[in-house]
């Protein structure tokens, strides 16, 4: 990996060389079917030429290109030798001239990694897909280029595909004797570009729009799956939700969508949730449903098909000139994906999920020692490669929140429509977006951004009520706190909540105000006189970005009456606090399971029970007392039965609990219950245990014995398809064997035959919390394999072995020390493994802080 990383000084000297005038790529992809031959990786033809300009000549640069061999080079009508001027990354471009053409035919390799041309064969009927994925740096894999944003191009593609199949790109294609020619693309950068191909099954709509002036845009529509997919792809909710955003943005942004087409293509073995390809959108597969699932999932997808539309202007249309601003595009797609699922879908209650789901990520990420403000530091792709982390996303739309609340939504939306049409195909930075933003809102831009996107951490704010004689409020004040490694007191616009109990036992809100929060204290003379509260809460209707406390006696409500708190967006928001609290080691986490057994069942926004259940399953693994596990797990698991019997038939909470049961059971009589509802012994009214449930209840009778590798193989049997096949690796993985784990750990560490979701599956099923003694002796195996791994093994694959097989249920001092150990003896290792072993690490050290608070509760 360091010989294909690209440093930001690298990219900024050739952007300064350099300009692109066009790409012209030709691909064969018909060796992807068929018998392959020879020990090498399966490759394909990859023919470019690349027109440019240099602003020196006699100058030299390079080009970039990560593929097995090259066969040709031409510069200029030059030829060059391939084993002087390729090194296996880059091609050395030398004596530049004003204008030049470069010519490279290479064979680039198929991917099993979901980086570049990933190549999936369906185990259910033997078909072969194909699909790019570039982001940040992989379409040097596919074809030669200059792989940076910034030296954006028009391409044409043209493709040699198997008989039979279909080939998309960015742009509108047709097959004319034998080859899929596509239109020319509008300026973009490499890593949007896109090939998808196959024998999808493919869908079709239109989506039509005239505006004020009477002009007429006419969109093509598309969605893709796998053929065996099909019976369960709900296209025309896909496309419903399509037509909603394009209406949306078309209404809000004043700037057509400017790319023809708009495809969607749901793919398998996809390493991320979607990838905004314009024209051509990825998806994982996992978002066409083979089982029931809760409204939070179709909320979920449509927020993603939303994100990645809002991309087509943010980052498509108008591209950061380098990673350090790959905010501007992800921070205001995740914005916007909230903001338009609100405004014109169906799902009404998004910001709930925002607050309780995308804000608990950002505040995870934001206490990590590899915590960085918005604005990030990028110095090279494996940087970049990272930094598509909570932070980039959930905080930075959080504080675009946060913006459009200080300078308000008709400001914030007109600066952007003055930057779409401003910097239209072009490349931005940080100044660009802060000018039109001070144009229409009047404010200080720059103070805003040094507060807001220019530093690291979070805030914590916390209420102070003092009452009178009388139990009036005589002042309430909110105290503002930072973290010693990030002392920034931020103004923060927030609107503070007054809350008691009625005659009829509900707890609701009786007085509000709004007020800038600014520095360590602030009083809010506006609720002077109100009756004493019960609650508190000072980030009402969630304004802000921070972490909310509580007084005492806003605690003392809480504990007894959270059920009762009517406002779903109110209760999701404490529970949120609460949960922040149970991780920062101020409140036991015996403390938090036990409101959550006690609440949860009156739940009723789905996202939220979903996301306590989540909770609630890592306070017991991780934040609980060793000495108290089985008894807390124990009660949990009884706890989640008795309400999975309680819950109404066939509704969505009764799915969500029976999954939860599944993932908490540890006795005897827990295993009794899924075995029984797997066979048929025992029905609840309304539970479909459909085929998706059915790998969720074999899990854990798996982990603890009770399902051995026949019973795993039958139910493959039942299920012999692409997904059957990654649950059945998982739960084989899950097995309480010495042998199975040390299986699992060859083909993960010391093999690459893996594709990357049967590695990702593995490592699911290897690392069970309820097998800490048999994972203990992989603890010091890990740290010696790490840095051999990180060098040999694609990025992807290094993160999801680092991640995923970092010691973290050995949760002791012994492990601490030994990270500490590694790191101190690798402070010359990638600075992006250091990253996230030093993440792994902070979240162990939590975990024991956690553990000691739970120990001293009593």
């Amino acid at each position: 990996m360091p010989g294909e990383n690209l440093t930001r000084d690298e990219a900024r000297e050739r952007a300064a060389l350099l300009s692109v005038d066009g790409y012209e790529v030709s691909l064969d992809l018909r060796s992807a079917v068929g018998v392959h031959e020879g020990e090498g990786p399966r490759t394909f033809r990859s023919v470019t030429t690349v027109r440019f300009r240099c602003a020196e000549p006699g100058a030299s640069s390079f080009a970039d290109l990560i593929a097995p061999s090259v066969t040709a080079v031409s510069l200029n009508g030059r030829d060059l030798d391939p084993g002087q001027v390729f090194d296996g990354s880059r091609i050395l471009l030398e004596d530049l001239a004003a204008e030049n053409e470069l010519v490279v035919d290479a064979q680039c390799a198929y991917s099993r990694t979901g980086e570049g041309m990933h190549r999936f064969v369906d185990p259910e009927d033997g078909e072969v897909y194909l699909y790019t994925q570039y982001e940040p740096a992989d379409a040097r894999r596919v074809y030669a280029n200059f792989e940076q944003p910034d030296l954006k191009a028009p391409y044409r593609f043209e493709v040699r595909a198997p008989e039979g199949w279909t080939v998309w790109s960015n742009g509108a294609g047709e097959l004319t004797d034998g080859v899929w020619r596509f239109e020319e693309t509008k300026p973009i950068p490499t890593y949007i570009t896109c090939v998808v191909a196959g024998p999808y099954h493919y869908v079709t709509d239109r989506y039509e729009r005239v505006f004020e002036d009477g002009t007429r845009l006419e969109i093509p529509l598309g969605a893709m799956c796998r053929k065996g997919l099909a019976p369960h792809f709900d296209a025309d909710d896909v496309f419903l939700v399509t037509k909603q955003g394009l209406d949306f943005f078309h209404d809000h942004f004043d700037y057509p969508y400017p790319f023809g087409k708009y495809d969607q293509a749901f793919v398998p073995e996809y390493n991320l949730g979607a990838m905004e390809n314009p024209g051509m959108v990825t998806f994982r597969e996992e978002f066409i449903f083979r089982g029931k699932v809760t409204r939070a999932s179709y909320e979920g997808r449509a927020n993603v098909i939303l994100h990645e539309m809002a991309h087509m202007w943010f980052g498509d249309l108008v591209t950061m000139e380098w990673w350090d601003d790959l905010w501007l595009k992800e921070s205001f797609a995740d914005f916007m994906g909230a903001f338009s699922l609100v405004g014109a879908t169906r799902f009404t209650d998004g910001w709930i999920t925002f607050a309780n789901r995308r804000k608990a990520w950002a505040y995870r990420a934001d206490q990590l020692p590899s915590t960085h403000p918005i604005t990030a530091d990028i110095r090279d792709l494996q940087d970049a490669k990272l930094n598509f982390d909570g932070i980039t996303y959930a905080k930075g739309a959080s504080v675009l929140k946060q913006l459009v609340a200080y300078v308000g939504q008709d400001a914030f939306l007109e600066g952007a429509r003055r930057y779409f049409k401003r910097h239209a195909y072009g490349n931005t930075r940080l100044g660009d977006l802060l000018s039109v933003l001070e144009e229409t809102s009047g404010r200080d831009m720059a103070a805003w951004s040094r507060a807001w996107l220019e530093t690291a951490g979070v805030n914590s704010l916390t209420p102070q009520v003092l009452l009178r004689e009388d139990g009036t409020v005589d002042e309430l004040a909110v105290v503002q706190e930072a973290a010693e490694s990030h002392p920034e007191l931020r103004p923060h616009r927030v609107a503070v909540g007054l809350y008691r109990r009625t005659g009829s036992g509900t707890l609701e809100r009786y007085a509000q105000a709004e007020t800038d929060v600014e520095g360590p204290r602030t009083v809010v003379a506006e609720l002077a006189g109100a009756d004493a509260p019960e609650l508190v809460l000072v980030n009402d209707e969630d304004l802000t970005y921070c972490k909310t406390r509580f007084d005492d006696t806003s605690l003392a409500t809480l504990r007894e009456a959270l059920g009762d708190l009517t406002d779903p967006l109110a209760r999701a928001l404490c529970w949120s606090a609460l949960w922040n609290m149970t991780r920062d080691a101020l409140l036991p986490a015996r403390d938090f399971i036990a409101l959550v057994l006690r609440f949860a069942g009156r739940e009723t926004d789905i996202g939220v029970l979903q996301m306590l259940h989540a909770w609630a399953e890592s306070a017991a693994v991780h934040y609980t007392a060793p000495e108290r596990r089985e008894e807390t797990g124990r009660r949990l698991a009884e706890g989640a039965a008795e309400q999975l019997r309680a819950a109404g038939e066939g509704s969505e909470q009764q799915l969500a609990w029976a999954r939860f049961t599944a993932r908490v059971a540890c006795t005897d009589a827990d295993f009794e219950l899924l075995a029984s509802l797997l066979d048929g012994t025992v029905t609840l009214p309304g539970l479909e245990v459909d085929q998706e449930l059915r790998w969720a209840f074999l899990e854990p009778l798996a982990a603890h014995g009770a399902a051995d590798e026949k019973r795993l193989d039958e139910e493959l049997a039942r299920d012999d398809t692409a997904s059957g096949r990654r649950h059945h690796v998982r739960c084989l993985a899950a097995r309480p064997s010495e042998a199975v784990k040390a299986q699992c750990w060859a083909q993960v560490v010391e093999s690459d035959a893996l594709s990357n979701a049967l590695v990702e599956a593995t490592i699911a099923g290897f690392a069970q919390p309820s097998q800490r003694e048999l994972l203990a002796p992989y603890a010091e195996k890990y740290f010696a394999v790490i840095e051999r791994v990180w060098t040999e093994r694609s990025i992807q694959i290094g993160m999801d072995v680092v991640r995923g097989l970092f010691p973290s249920y050995e949760d002791s001092q012994g492990t601490l020390d030994t990270t500490d150990a590694w790191l101190a003896s690798h402070e010359d290792a990638a600075p992006a493994l250091r990253r996230l072993v030093l993440e792994a690490r902070d979240d162990l050290a939590r975990a024991l802080r956690g553990q000691a608070c739970d120990a001293a509760a009593g």
